[in-house]
């Protein structure tokens, strides 16, 4: 009870010290708790939406990820409905018309597809519509000329009744006029949803009045949901795809699930990083008061306190941090998660804060983790209290052997270091990615923990570097700020390396995200031929009417369509294996310079022909010359000659099987041979400019298509990677915050352990406006010695990874210095901003007061 009393005493004298490390536990553990809020209210929101849409059995195509590309979705008969609603059990069967690869235009031809990347979703009006939306302007669709569509859609585009749309799908395009707005029940799961009328869905957006996407039953009275699938499956055999609504409720989840478990380890992770940044701070706040109180924990043990007592005393005092702060972070995570639901609002994604969802065991984790984390992290320096011997109170306060880094713990970090440095030399040369990421992930550990435990070392070297560029610049003030920063390396070292943490992940991102935009610069350059590229936006294929309008235009000295067939590949070895071969026009030679080992490309295009890459060949014992048995899926079987071997190391298309459009044409039925996925295009001699702008005109009438040259299409990788990154960035903030706030406290505590130090310094002429300096000059050095020594690792990280990557064709290492100079250089104004409350508290000390201090 004793100790309790004790801890309290001094948790409350010491409350604005650890305000800041009550900080980090905040954030910390508002992190974790907020992913966990929020992926579980995703969970109840979407769980919710299925059970709002699924029927008591559902009638499906079976899946076929083997399926032709051809732009419409997998069917079943009409005529099967009428069998279906002869089945015993079944009371009503719901049909279902539905396609996900169609484009809407507004009267302006503006896209109204998410920018998200969500589907675009067309779909008929039926009653069971009725489930999960409800139509709260205007009427349901009843013509051919009529739609309704998603609030959610409609307020973003400011579309509203009356308006006419363009629908643009693979059967053809048509005009719409809207009669209605539809609003979820639940929630809008980020798509653009169009509702029509039954047969106008079958016709136009399916392509035949004979087919539907698929059934829903619903069962009769008394009939269980698996009785009813019984019926079904016996009536109709085992052709299609029977689930119950429980089925369909598990595969639909499984398939939003993943996405959703991605999201949240990916956020557990940066949550861990903020932790691990805030163990620094709070072993760093402990060390610093424990050497504050020297003098009275020596008192203490003079009077009978014995070392169990002085550790439990700085554990409690840990643990009433540990409370507090993981109390405030569990209101805080849940407010995250609602700052997180609104950001995906903004995104197209509606979720419902009365959705909000927090399960017993997220405030236990919080808890848990937030105490557990601090009191481990108070461990060493509880340790270091209790070993005070009672002699300490008649010593000045402080203790200098435990400034300084010791023999063993600088051998050890170099021995860490040294192990990490290697693992990652191994890594970099390593013939096996497998292997190769194994020693990665080793090398990136061990290099972290070594820079950690050698930091104190480091920081005798590399502050003094430092200074010498920075610091003594500014006389005296800034030899001062360099001795303060020296003087305790240990302190110095943690404090770096929180920042480190932070910055050599920025470091080695950067680094991994401008190789990969160099390399596919590279690679566009050295491979890519053509001058335009022709590609609809979320990856579609392109329409026939599209290809047509896009090889009319003028200027243009040829067009090579691409796309893919599916097709199972007999080799000499007697191996068969499902394959995607690359159909193109023959002037795909000239439009991608694939190397090749024997033969050429250009004859790959010829009349039964096909090419093979060499690693392909050697495998399965191909030849040039010989003939692969190709059985095209939904076709005929082709025997195809290997007019060509291409050379691994091609980078478009690597590993690639390739043949000619025409010869798989030859052997599909007309309607199962794949859309056009891309068009190259190669402009006339000195005609690029005007081909660039017949191009664009010829699909001005389809906004989803989009025209680039190879500059424009460089930006598109350099933007995808640069929004990644990003926001990576942005959740790793959350790491730098908390390491900054170890800055200050380490700052703020340090004027406070110096009181008496400033005070004489104040006695004896430093003015208020050169305190201030000294404090601000010394929380730059030390966040410049976090900063190079964690873009120092972070690089060698990022060049590491980029060698690896080199083998999936990530063939440059570009080191991005203005990201790195840019980092480096706002380390120092993080420093400065860090330093502004303990210079500012420096500065406003009293002489007399600060020189009397014991």
């Amino acid at each position: 009870m004793t100790v309790l009393k004790t801890s309290l005493r001094n948790f409350l004298a010491h409350k604005g010290r650890m305000a800041l490390s009550a900080v980090a536990v905040l954030l910390s553990v508002a992190f974790v708790c907020g992913t966990l809020v929020f992926t579980d209210t995703m969970n109840t929101t979407f769980d919710k939406l299925f059970s709002s849409t699924v029927s008591d059995v559902g009638v499906s195509p079976q899946k076929n990820d083997d399926a032709q590309q051809t732009g419409k979705p997998q069917t079943l008969p009409a005529s099967l409905g009428g069998t279906l609603a002869k089945v015993p059990g079944v009371a009503e069967v719901e049909v279902h018309a539905t396609n996900q690869q169609i484009t809407v235009a507004d009267g302006r031809n503006k896209s109204l597809s998410p920018a998200s990347g969500a589907p675009t979703v067309g779909t008929n009006w039926n009653e069971g519509q009725k489930k999960s939306v409800e139509i709260t302007s205007g009427h349901e669709p009843h013509g051919a000329g009529e739609v309704v569509l998603d609030s959610d859609t409609a307020a973003k585009h400011g579309v509203k009744q009356g308006d006419k749309l363009r629908v643009i799908a693979t059967p053809g395009d048509f005009t719409v006029a809207v009669v209605g707005i539809a609003t979820y029940k639940a929630t809008n799961p980020g798509a653009a949803v169009f509702y029509f009328d039954t047969a106008t869905a079958q016709t136009r957006l399916l392509g035949s009045a004979d087919e539907y996407s698929g059934y829903g039953l619903t069962a009769a009275p008394g009939v269980s949901d698996e009785q009813l699938k019984k019926n079904v499956t016996a009536a109709i055999g085992t052709d299609y795809a029977v689930r119950t609504a429980a089925e369909t409720k598990a595969e639909n989840k499984k398939d939003i699930g993943s996405f959703l478990d991605v999201m949240k380890y990916a956020l557990l992770g940066f949550a861990g990083i903020a932790v691990l940044v805030g163990v620094f701070l709070i072993v760093n706040t402990f060390s610093m008061l424990v050497a504050q109180r020297t003098r009275e924990i020596g008192l203490m043990r003079a009077i009978g306190s014995s070392r169990k007592q002085v550790n439990r005393s700085v554990l409690a005092e840990a643990l009433l941090l540990g409370v507090v702060g993981s109390v405030l972070g569990i209101g805080g995570g849940i407010a995250l998660a609602v700052g997180l639901m609104e950001l995906m609002g903004s995104m197209g994604m509606k979720l419902d804060t009365s959705d909000l969802t927090v399960k017993a065991t997220t405030p236990v984790v919080g808890l848990a983790i937030g105490v557990v984390v601090t009191v481990l992290a108070a461990y060493l320096p509880a340790r270091r209290a209790g070993k005070i011997s009672p002699m300490a109170a008649l010593r000045d306060a402080g203790n200098p052997a435990d400034g300084r880094a010791g023999k063993v713990r600088a051998a050890l970090g170099l021995l860490l270091t040294g192990a990490g440095g290697a693992a990652l030399v191994a890594a970099a040369t390593s013939d096996s990615a497998a292997a190769g990421s194994g020693m990665l992930g080793v090398g990136v550990l061990l290099t972290l923990v070594g820079f950690v435990v050698v930091g104190p070392l480091l920081a005798g070297y590399v502050v003094r570097a430092v200074s010498v560029v920075v610091l003594r610049l500014f006389g005296p003030v800034g030899r001062l700020a360099e001795r303060n920063a020296l003087r305790n390396p240990r302190r110095t070292g943690a404090t770096g390396s929180a920042l480190m943490i932070g910055l050599a992940l920025v470091a080695a991102l950067s680094v991994v995200g401008s190789s990969m935009v160099a390399s596919a610069t590279q690679q566009l350059d050295k491979s890519v031929g053509a001058d335009f590229i022709i590609q609809a936006e979320n990856d579609n294929a392109l329409s026939p009417a599209v290809v047509k309008a896009v090889t009319s235009a003028g200027n243009v000295e040829h067009f090579t369509r691409y796309t893919h067939v599916v097709a199972k590949i007999t080799t000499p070895d007697g191996r068969t294996a499902t394959e995607r071969l690359t159909a193109a026009d023959p002037t795909y030679a000239d439009d991608v310079r694939a190397e090749t080992v024997q033969g050429k490309l250009a004859d790959a295009y010829a009349k039964d022909a096909m090419a093979v890459p060499e690693g392909y060949a050697k495998d399965h014992g191909v030849r040039l010359g010989d003939r692969l048995t190709v059985a095209m899926t939904d076709g005929r079987t082709a025997r195809l000659k290997v007019a060509a071997i291409t050379s691994d190391d091609t980078s478009i298309d690597k590993g690639a099987l390739y043949t000619g459009i025409a010869t798989a044409a030859s052997y599909l039925p007309a309607d199962k041979m794949p859309l056009t996925g891309m068009i190259l295009a190669k402009a006339a001699d000195g005609r690029a400019k005007e081909a660039a702008a017949s191009l664009k005109a010829a699909v001005a009438d389809y906004p989803q298509i989009k025209v680039r040259d190879q500059a424009d299409y460089k930006e598109l990788i350099k933007g995808q990677v640069d929004q990644l990154l990003n926001m990576i960035y942005g959740l790793l903030a959350l790491a730098i915050i908390v390491a900054v706030l170890g800055v200050v406290n380490t700052l703020a505590l340090s004027v406070v352990e110096r009181t008496r130090e400033i005070g004489l310094l104040r006695a004896i002429g430093l003015s208020r406006r050169q305190t201030r300096r000294m404090i601000r000059l010394e929380s730059v050095v030390i966040a410049l010695f976090g900063a190079l020594l964690g873009l120092g690792l972070g690089m060698a990280w990022g060049a590491t990874s980029q060698k690896l990557l080199a083998m999936e064709g990530l063939g440059v290492l570009d080191i991005p210095w203005p990201t790195i100079t840019a980092v480096f250089l706002g380390s120092a104004v993080v420093g400065l901003l860090a330093a502004l409350v303990p210079a500012f508290r420096a500065g406003r000390m009293n002489v007399l007061n600060a020189i009397a201090t014991d």
